[in-house]
């Protein structure tokens, strides 16, 4: 029942003001992006926005889980807290890392695929978490709301980014240029590496538009249905919408509990994969 209470009461907090306005609450006006601080360094574009806010919320409690679980003393009769951080070391250890890198960079990139799985996580997990973060007030009071910064494409591509030229990097680095751009050329009829060769190449950026998209599209789609489901029940002022109440929760467990996990699990598993598979070609 406590649970219960709890749920209902953090969707409520996610409801944005206009939603207790009839008729005048629109989801995707959440993900507009306002400069809160602008910094302007000639064309570069710096200001303090929403997103921002929330990347900088997300990596200090990144940081601070890291410390607080990661650097606990060892016990024969381990606690709750070394329990967790030995999870998390094992699930990205054996589970991500050993799956997708060869063991000779395991060392080496062991820490960036770990540290992207738990800051995704952690940024995943705060954007369901309800924060005076919205930029609204209602009546003189900061509006609560759920948003999350892996719901903007830029920030996924900045991320896909990151994991794009590590992974040619490293590729180049282990095999040099020659044999590593030579690995894409697959054996082939040479009438046929005319076409082929392209779409090799178009494949490695693919990598990138998958890797950033599909983390942006499940957290922007989870997100605009939790904010629609609830936003329903303000707007048409009938407690027979009551039962979406309920599966707005069961949907907001679900994300909370599954998809947060696995959308930080894959976009990590696929990193390392990229860049084992760029440090040992198949070719």
């Amino acid at each position: 029942m406590r649970r219960a209470v709890a749920i209902a009461t953090l969707l409520a907090l996610s409801i944005p003001a206009p939603a207790f306005a009839r008729g005048k609450f629109d989801p995707t006006t959440e993900f507009e992006q306002h400069n809160w601080i602008p910094i302007h360094l000639g064309p570069l574009n710096l200001s303090i926005t929403k997103a921002v806010a929330y990347l900088m919320i997300g990596t200090v409690l990144t940081i601070l889980l890291g410390l607080g679980l990661m650097r606990s003393r060892l016990a024969l009769l381990p606690d709750r807290r070394q329990t967790i951080g030995e999870a998390i070391y094992e699930v990205t250890q054996v589970q991500i890392a050993e799956q997708g890198l060869p063991g000779k960079a395991i060392g080496r990139w062991f820490p960036y695929v770990a540290s992207l799985a738990l800051f995704i996580f952690t940024v995943n997990l705060i954007g369901f978490l309800p924060l005076p973060l919205t930029g609204e007030t209602w009546h003189g009071i900061p509006v609560w709301g759920i948003y999350a910064a892996t719901s903007s494409l830029s920030v996924t591509l900045a991320l896909a980014l990151l994991t794009f030229v590590f992974t040619h990097f490293e590729g180049i680095r282990w095999n040099g240029p020659v044999r590593y751009f030579k690995s894409w050329i697959p054996e082939a009829p040479k009438p046929l590496l005319a076409l082929i060769v392209p779409l090799e190449i178009l494949g490695q950026f693919m990598r990138l538009i998958s890797l950033s998209v599909r983390l942006f599209a499940n957290m922007l789609a989870g997100h605009i249905l939790i904010l629609t489901f609830i936003g329903l029940m303000f707007i048409l002022q009938s407690l027979a919408l009551l039962p979406v109440v309920v599966f707005a929760s069961a949907f907001y467990i679900f994300e909370v509990g599954i998809v947060v996990g696995i959308q930080a699990f894959i976009f990590a598993a696929l990193s390392a994969i990229y860049i084992g598979s760029a440090i040992e070609p198949a070719h």
